[in-house]
């Protein structure tokens, strides 16, 4: 019954149903009981204007006192032509205070109402007697008192019955609803499965009881199963060709290993006799050794993260990040001396529960990506914090910043930077596996690596578990 649900809506609308035909068939029970009342009232002012009549109303002479069987507050008014006018009733003589409303009476075969001053409402029937009219009148007083009671009792009981279509109308919707609910319920179940990768199966199923099709909700339940039967399918075909791609990726890196390890080691072996070389003979072989080098490492990182991605077998122990920290910003001052780097971390140490050679890579690759993607010049700040359940490590620099449309996808692979993070790296291009190395590190870690940047500031966060307590 939450605002804005289904079952809230169904709820009122049935109730508002049920109040608009009970207060219609009040309505229709009221006028209805008037009438009958009235026709009744009807019958008793003709019965006794005709008694009186024949009591000798037509010589003007009318009855005094009550006499057995008169009706109580009965009027009788008499108007001749010479002007004599008599009301009375059983108390006595009224007056000519409610004569006027009488006068303007015209006789009628049907009674009328009429409003008497001090009187109220009262029914009359006007009767041409010879050169006389009579005007015979009962009160409706007790129509009057019948019909509040009436519209009393009927306001309770549409009030009532209101009150008891609510109840009903929830208690039905609701156990009407239940499938429903149950295959909302399955829905929010698959919602939280991580499907994002990896080996996924998806043991959700909406039962076969709100699985029937002759409902409209077992119709809903019977296209959510095949749904969920073809998400399945999907990942499960997803998961092998990934794996297939990883093991081709492995093997591939592996093979690789051995003949650019043969090229590296011949390019070195020609240094000695490069000055007899031709000069385009000498530079191709630099370049040989550099590209050989560079491609080494090509594989070296694609051989990692294909050891990542098949389950990463971590050397984790009580590992002390201050040094981690410490060294990895000394390589890094040693190979970029034209940028200014800075290393802020507290006097204690900062144990974590990692890997102490996968931990200097995570820092290593943030470092060079610093280096690599600013001008010389950029300030890099290095920093080592610890939280209540958190070792933290940020790594800032004050260059370009990250263009707004690479930041969500910057840890992927082989997503390289643009013009405005120039690089300086010695005129060797970016592999793009630097931060995909470090998210699938820091990830092998049970921790989070994100990136904050903007024009003149980017600062990546690294954070990993502490060390459990001895």
């Amino acid at each position: 019954m939450a605002h804005g649900t289904m079952s809230r809506r169904l709820v009122l609308r049935m109730t508002a149903l049920v109040a608009l035909v009970a207060i219609f068939l009040s309505t229709l029970t009221a006028l209805a009981m008037r009438q009958i009342l009235v026709s009744q009232l009807d019958t008793q002012l003709q019965a006794t204007a005709a008694r009186l009549v024949g009591q000798g109303a037509a010589q003007g002479r009318p009855p005094t006192g009550g006499g057995p069987g008169q009706a109580q507050g009965l009027l009788y008014y008499v108007q001749g032509s010479g002007g004599f006018v008599q009301v009375e009733d059983i108390r006595g003589s009224l007056g000519s205070e409610v004569s006027e409303p009488l006068e303007a009476l015209t006789p009628s075969h049907q009674p009328s109402d009429v409003f008497l001053p001090r009187l109220g409402e009262y029914r009359v029937l006007t009767t041409q007697v010879g050169p006389m009219v009579v005007v015979t009148g009962l009160p409706m007083a007790s129509i009057t008192a019948s019909m509040w009671g009436l519209i009393a009792a009927a306001a309770a009981l549409t009030l009532l019955s209101i009150l008891i279509a609510f109840v009903a109308a929830r208690s039905v919707v609701e156990r009407s609803l239940r499938p429903l609910a149950r295959l909302a319920t399955t829905a929010t179940q698959v919602s939280a499965l991580e499907l994002g990768s990896g080996e996924v199966a998806v043991p959700v199923r909406v039962p076969d009881a709100d699985a029937d099709p002759r409902s409209e909700v077992g119709q809903v339940g019977i296209a959510f199963n095949h749904m969920l039967d073809h998400v399945e399918g999907a990942l499960a075909a997803r998961q092998r060709s990934e794996t297939q791609v990883r093991q081709f990726v492995a093997d591939a890196s592996h093979e690789l290993r051995n003949p650019l390890a043969a090229i590296r080691g011949y390019a070195e072996l020609t240094r000695r006799e490069r000055s007899d070389a031709p000069p385009t003979t000498a530079h191709a072989l630099v370049r040989i050794e550099a590209e050989s080098a560079r491609m080494s490492s090509l594989v070296e990182d694609l051989l990692l993260l294909a050891r990542l991605d098949s389950g990463p077998a971590l050397a984790a122990s009580a590992t002390p990040l201050n040094q981690i920290v410490a060294d990895a910003v000394s390589d890094a001052r040693a190979a970029g001396p034209q940028h200014q780097w800075s290393l802020v971390m507290p006097a204690d140490d900062v144990i974590a529960w990692g890997d102490r050679y996968r931990l200097h890579q995570v820092v290593a690759n943030l470092l060079a990506n610093a280096r690599t993607h600013t001008p010389p010049g950029t300030h890099v700040e290095t920093a080592l914090t610890v939280t209540q359940d958190q070792a933290v490590i940020t790594v800032s620099d004050d260059g370009p910043g990250i263009p707004p449309e690479m930041v969500d996808r910057i840890f992927e692979r082989f997503t390289r930077g643009d013009a405005s993070r120039a690089r300086q790296h010695g005129g060797v291009q970016s592999t793009g596996l630097g931060l995909a190395i470090v998210a699938a590190v820091v990830a092998a870690h049970q921790g989070t690596v994100a990136v904050e940047s903007a024009p003149g500031r980017t600062r990546f966060i690294v954070r990993v578990p502490p060390a459990p307590l001895p």
